[in-house]
């Protein structure tokens, strides 16, 4: 077991271990906001959306976030160069907290009306959120071919969408495929939807997918994993601090979980995590 094996490697590193009960999100994230005053690191075993229920505890807290790559997306870990290894990336967190070296990384903070959630990758909206809500529907089938029939059905039912977006305060109205807003380059798995997106530059990357045939929709998604569908006459990138989001009939995704209802504001906070390990890959 993953767990096992790490906790082993922190022990023997010199480090004391504490393994909470986080059956689902929900619980992890009460776990991180519950941590005690002299917890030194929260280390986050598993993919994005473990990493996603860290960050609601430790957003502005400066505890440290090793991000330890087990589950199906890492890109989180990709973005920061922590190992793929989950035991590489223990030895590097180790490493780094008995030093007492952090890297500061940013993070963004989604507010609505009555909510607010805090995420570290990209935020989706459009085809691809859309393709998410009905893998998340479906109860069949399992595993990949789940998400390759809700692409399919996103496929057959693909139109444009108005989306007003407000960047830094100016507003302007545009027909999309999608909108990806990017405190990192990767999502999906490594795709590079926002290829030139830092996550200590303190700017958010906005990648925005006008109208496109089905074709061109499929024929241009490989690009992602290079980066260069940006050059893509459909595509543009735009950047700001702060990303308004509104429309209809529209959810938005980021880190692989879903975030709450539009109107939406994204803001970025500078610095707001310090993460180990990062770095190394």
């Amino acid at each position: 077991m993953a767990a096992d094996a790490v906790t082993a490697r922190l022990t023997a590193a010199g480090l004391q271990v504490q393994r909470p009960h986080t059956p689902d999100r929900g619980a992890a994230e009460r776990a991180v906001a519950e941590v005690a005053p002299d917890v030194d690191a929260v280390l986050a075993l598993g993919g994005d959306g473990v990493a996603h229920a860290a960050v609601q505890g430790l957003a502005g807290r400066g505890t440290p976030l090793g991000v330890l790559p087990a589950g199906t997306g890492n890109d989180l870990a990709l973005a920061l160069g922590v190992p793929p290894d989950p035991l590489a990336a223990a030895d590097a967190a180790a490493a780094d907290l008995l030093a007492g070296r952090t890297r500061p990384v940013d993070l963004v903070r989604s507010s609505w009306d009555g909510g607010e959630r805090w995420w570290a990758t990209v935020l989706c909206c459009g085809f691809d959120s859309a393709v998410s809500d009905r893998v998340n529907r479906l109860r069949w089938p399992r595993g990949r071919r789940r998400y390759d029939l809700a692409i399919a059905v996103e496929l057959a039912r693909l139109r444009p969408r108005r989306v007003r977006l407000t960047l830094d305060g100016v507003v302007a109205d545009h027909d999309v495929t999608l909108v990806a807003v990017g405190n990192t380059g990767f999502y999906g798995g490594g795709l590079r939807i926002c290829p030139d997106a830092d996550p200590a530059d303190g700017w958010l990357d906005v990648t925005v997918v006008g109208p496109v045939t089905r074709r061109e929709l499929v024929r241009t998604r490989p690009r992602l994993a290079a980066g260069t569908h940006t050059t893509h006459p459909a595509v543009q990138v735009l950047r700001a601090r702060e990303v308004g989001l509104d429309a209809e009939d529209l959810t938005t995704w980021a880190d692989g979980e879903p975030v709450g209802p539009l109107p939406q504001r994204c803001t970025l906070v500078p610095a707001a995590l310090a993460v180990l390990g990062a770095g190394r890959r």
